[in-house]
């Protein structure tokens, strides 16, 4: 690839899709100036870690930065951190920031990501309640969860599961509570909701399902999560209920939102010279239909990639099956696609074991796959996916035919 643009790129948002634009530009030799303003004073991270190994002390904060500041000095890649972006003037191409300066750009990209959903109840704001999203929020905390400190989880999502494994694994005491009627209620199947409550209660956790956090509350120094009329005790609090896209800029520009920054399948949106991409970015479903929005790591890195190409005036559509990863106490959850409710379920291998997969079939069709210690499952299953497979459900099921083997 050859650079074509001959003025700046800005890029607004400093986590993992904005830095692999950079370093995609100018891998394919783009010469012009690129600058990225991110509103955290860190050089952009690895967010995964956060939840897992960072957050049980065995990860240490240099390991999560995506480069050292010095490659992005070196690559003449300008970082603003910890600056705010106020608006977009498309008129003049420029970003205003919060201090009143105006950076010029020819080509704009979007990697504003999300910011965690908050609980709107009575003593919301009390000491001792967190957040998980970003590097600032865990470095709060980290150091507070000590043996027998007792850590309650509001969220029974990965993110509640994951923060309650590595809680448990510090000798805390961990409690998660999920509004839902199981966790995971919405991104998994009712078999693997009960195998991760069961493992999870195996290992201490206490779980509570169809519990709504109605108010928080302090006596004698110790947090009560209340719950109706049910209270927790806890000495630190963590809350993760899921992200909202940061969509605020862009909306205010007049680009088009609608769960997220509306852009085609190369991160392009409406206006030529703006892209969107990341956790804030709508794009086409090229597997499923329709439009969706991912948060995964692979997501944010693939839609850099393709939004350099598309900058670079070589468009390169991502169309990549979504994958993401759970790790939790010693399993590792792999998954490709993306189920949904109705789905056929086929469990192959052993739960017992800890070594089975999830596969779902709509109308048919191999949509996703979700392998428990399984990596072979997980990786011939894109394939099956990205195909659009037809296995017939008795051989899907037997874990003794590899999914290469079935028909794709």
């Amino acid at each position: 690839m050859t650079g074509v643009v001959i003025a700046p790129v800005v890029i607004v948002g400093g986590g993992q899709a904005g830095a692999q634009c950079a370093l995609s530009l100018r891998q394919h030799g783009f010469t012009n100036p690129i600058t990225i303003i991110g509103d955290e004073p860190v050089v952009p991270y690895e967010r995964p870690p956060l939840s897992k190994d960072f957050l049980k002390g065995v990860a240490v904060r240099d390991r999560l930065f995506m480069r050292p500041a010095e490659i992005y000095a070196a690559q003449n890649i300008a970082l603003r951190l910890g600056e705010t972006v106020t608006a977009i003037d498309r008129a003049s191409r420029v970003v205003r920031l919060g201090h009143g300066e105006a950076v010029p750009y020819a080509k704009l990209v979007l990697a504003t990501g999300g910011r965690v959903r908050t609980l709107a109840v009575p003593g919301g704001d009390l000491a001792g309640i967190h957040y998980l999203r970003t590097l600032a929020h865990v470095e709060e905390y980290r150091d507070r969860l000590t043996p027998g400190a007792r850590v309650v989880m509001i969220g029974g999502g990965y993110i509640g599961l994951e923060a309650a494994a590595a809680a448990t694994a510090r000798g805390c005491k961990a409690t998660v509570i999920e509004a839902a009627e199981r966790v995971l209620a919405r991104v998994t199947a009712p078999e693997l909701s009960r195998f991760y409550e069961q493992v999870h209660r195996g290992h201490g956790v206490e779980i509570y399902t169809n519990e709504t956090v109605t108010g928080f509350a302090s006596e004698d120094g110790v947090l009560q999560v209340e719950c109706g009329t049910v209270r927790h005790a806890a000495d630190l609090v963590i809350v993760g209920i899921g992200i909202s896209p940061n969509v605020e800029l862009a909306r205010a520009a007049g680009l088009e939102v609608n769960d997220g920054i509306v852009v085609d399948d190369c991160t392009r949106t409406a206006d030529p010279d703006i892209y969107a991409i990341g956790d804030c970015s709508n794009h086409p479903d090229a597997l499923y239909g329709g439009r969706q929005r991912v948060e995964s790591v692979p997501n944010a890195l693939g839609q850099g990639k393709a939004c350099a190409a598309a900058i670079l005036g070589q468009p390169m559509p991502f169309t990549d099956v979504p994958w993401f990863w759970s790790d939790q106490f010693d399993l590792k959850l792999q998954m490709n696609g993306v189920p949904r409710p109705g789905d056929r379920v086929v469990i192959r291998g052993d739960m017992a074991a800890h070594k089975f997969s999830a596969c779902y079939l709509r109308n048919g069709v191999l949509v996703a796959c979700q392998a428990v210690n399984s990596a072979k499952d997980f990786i011939q299953s894109k394939k099956l996916i990205a195909a659009r497979a037809r296995p017939d459900p008795a051989r899907l099921g037997d874990a003794n035919v590899a999914l290469k083997d079935l028909e794709a």
